[in-house]
């Protein structure tokens, strides 16, 4: 039997495997998708996605992972008047396929055992164990950590809920535009989609995106934010070379938080982590972190674990509720977020 089975290798669930593997106890990273896994996503660390690495896991983020400009100077937001704020703060510009890899290297040069092509499809509580449920065979473990998403079967069976998505589509092109490549920026303006649109560079290629509520509406939206962006900064693309359709969770007006039950918790989207525009990677390396800090704490009491889990993550849902407020402030889109009380 493992002490701990964590569902999904991405930054929450590596983190707490290298964590957990680290200080000695049996671990099983289980990702559902083929390893190196892709998710749809800007590629950006901020820089406090950067100090967990250093903090947490005594590393720095390798070359090999980036892509050009990999060097990330912020980013710029454009409210629903047309108003331009800037942010800058340093980064890195990885691609997450090669991201998440590291960390699953990481995880399992410290003791993990890691599998893919691994889905979770069930669990059920044993009394001094959890059971989980993957096609042709059953896992046993003290804990089960769900860092599958928000999308993740674990999450919706605990929970009852499914939750609200946002759907995001981007596509890639060789062109030229008048924007510095080394900042994120977003689109904030109702008319471009129905909760932001963004722009940035990868290894010389225009990532042009939207998403929407309603995802029958990405097709109105993204010629419209290409047409923008031409009259605006003058961008000139060819033929899509890649196109990618994802789903985020939609954040409620105080950003409610789940973080498990009995002896399952939950980090990253699963638990309800995600700050504005899409920006998980910090808080799911936090939350991971923290989940297994925890657990390791309190091995063989659950009720204890959980409790700990929660207190010391409120601080990072706090965190959560300021930038959503802040992003409140400047679109109409999200007003119901900046006036929003704490929910748990």
């Amino acid at each position: 039997m493992y002490d701990v089975l964590i569902a999904g290798a991405g930054p929450a669930g590596c983190a707490a495997a290298a964590y957990l593997a680290g200080r000695g106890l049996r671990v099983l990273l289980a990702e559902r998708q083929r390893l190196p896994r892709y998710k749809s996503c800007s590629g950006i660390l901020i820089q406090k996605s950067l100090d967990l690495i250093a903090q947490d896991l005594g590393q720095t983020v390798p070359d090999r992972v980036t892509c050009a400009p990999a060097d990330n100077r912020g980013m710029v937001f454009t409210d629903d008047q047309g108003r331009e704020y800037r942010f800058e703060q340093g980064g890195r510009n990885v691609w997450r396929d090669r991201f998440d890899g590291w960390l699953a290297e990481l995880a399992r040069a410290r003791g993990a055992e890691v599998t893919d092509g691994a889905l979770a499809t069930g669990c059920e509580d044993l009394g001094d164990a959890v059971a989980v449920h993957f096609p042709g065979r059953t896992e046993r473990a003290r804990y089960l950590l769900d860092c599958t998403g928000v999308t993740g079967v674990l999450r919706r069976k605990l929970t009852g809920r499914r939750g609200g998505y946002i759907t995001t589509f981007q596509t890639f092109h060789r062109g030229v535009i008048d924007l510095d490549p080394h900042y994120f920026y977003a689109y904030l303006q109702p008319e471009l989609s129905q909760y932001d649109a963004w722009f940035n560079v990868k290894d010389g290629l225009l990532v042009l995106g939207v998403s929407a509520r309603e995802t029958g509406r990405i097709a109105e939206f993204h010629p419209k934010f290409l047409a923008y962006l031409a009259s605006r900064h003058g961008l000139r693309i060819g033929k899509a070379l890649r196109a990618e359709r994802w789903l985020m969770p939609r954040v409620e007006p105080g950003c409610p938080v789940c973080p498990g039950q009995g002896r399952v918790l939950l980090a990253g989207e699963a638990a309800g982590f995600l700050n504005p525009m899409g920006e998980g990677i910090s808080a799911a390396l936090e939350s991971g972190r923290l989940a297994a800090e925890a657990v390791a704490a309190h091995l063989h009491d659950p009720p204890a674990a959980l409790r700990a889990y929660a207190e010391a993550a409120a601080p990072l849902q706090s965190y959560m509720q300021r930038q959503w407020r802040l992003v409140g402030q400047l679109s109409g889109t999200f007003r119901e977020m900046a006036a929003a009380a704490p929910q748990i």
